[in-house]
């Protein structure tokens, strides 16, 4: 009973922020240009979500994501553009291509542990960017001109059904396993757990939510070329990883709308934004160098035990006054 209740009550939640946010984007309250701020933070809560899987809770470092974000925009432009296709069929076949790209790589790389794996990722992600660059059916070099399908029910949808997906998934017994794989493969091998079919496993699920993020943007944005998912788009999706916390979804939600808010917050600054941005990236990591959250998650239950926690701890020194 108390399980349909918590559901009850988080749908009811999702969907009052969904309203709240359509409403206050319709009516003016926010315009268009933070607008379109928060379906880019939508997207980015996608791809650190689902880079969080493979990286943070299965301990493989990828650094190749933003390739598997190039597959899912080029396929999804292909389709609507080209093949004059639904765009909800778009969004399917992007994640499923990005999954598929990743099985085929996975299957050999993920043999390789920690610094080689990562290397090897970042070296696939260059390599499919050198692809699109030599294909001239989806523009090559000139860039690709898409359909303008991405509303903001689309982006905040999918972003809660890839926080759902993921958080369902480390709470059953595969997202244990992935879990143990990253604390000591070793061990958790010698306790039965098949390494390679999970790593493979999460790999391919990462990879679907970045193509889903993928077409997403490349919807939004009208305009997509190779040189967009270069090696520090990965770099960007890590760090919204490492500082909300290699281990917490809440944390990385966090970190991601934080840091994607913050260069435009200080844009009339052009000069000093980055300066501060970088200022706060290496604030965090000196303070709090397992990131925002850590390992932890921010929930009904989490908020009930810190403010009771803070209330003994209260009552505790007016104890020790009197």
């Amino acid at each position: 009973m108390k399980i349909y209740n918590k559901l009850i009550l988080n749908s009811i939640w999702i969907v009052a922020l969904f309203f709240g946010l359509n409403y206050s984007l319709e009516t003016g309250i926010i315009d268009s240009y933070y607008g379109g701020i928060i379906m880019i933070v939508c997207i980015n809560i996608i791809l650190a979500v689902s880079l969080n899987l493979i990286a943070g809770f299965t301990g493989q470092l990828c650094l190749g994501h933003a390739g598997f974000m190039a597959v899912g925009a080029y396929s999804s432009a292909i389709i609507t553009g080209n093949l004059e296709l639904p765009f909800f069929l778009a969004i399917i076949v992007a994640g499923l291509a990005a999954a598929l790209i990743s099985f085929i790589i996975g299957l050999p790389t993920l043999k390789l542990k920690g610094d080689y794996f990562a290397i090897t990722t970042l070296g696939v992600g260059e390599v499919i960017r050198g692809i699109l660059i030599n294909i001239d059916y989806v523009g090559g070099p000139r860039g690709f001109r898409v359909l303008p399908e991405t509303t903001f029910a689309w982006s905040f949808f999918l972003m809660i059904l890839t926080i759902v997906v993921v958080r369902n998934i480390l709470t059953s017994s595969h997202g244990r396993n992935m879990i143990a794989i990253r604390e000591n493969e070793i061990a958790a091998e010698a306790m039965g757990v098949n390494a390679p079919k999970f790593k493979v496993l999460s790999f391919a699920i990462a990879a679907f939510f970045a193509g889903v993020g993928g077409a997403l943007y490349a919807h939004y944005n009208s305009f997509i070329d190779p040189a967009t998912f270069n090696f520090l788009k990965s770099i960007e999706i890590i760090t919204f990883v490492v500082l909300g916390g290699m281990g917490s979804i809440t944390g990385t939600i966090i970190a991601t709308v934080i840091l994607t808010f913050l260069p435009e917050i200080f844009r009339d600054f052009q000069d000093l934004r980055m300066v501060v941005y970088s200022v706060a990236l290496i604030a965090i990591m000196l303070f709090r160098p397992k990131g925002l959250m850590g390992d932890k998650e921010i929930s009904f239950a989490f908020l009930k035990k810190f403010t009771s926690g803070k209330k003994q701890s209260k009552g505790g020194q007016i104890n020790a006054k009197s």
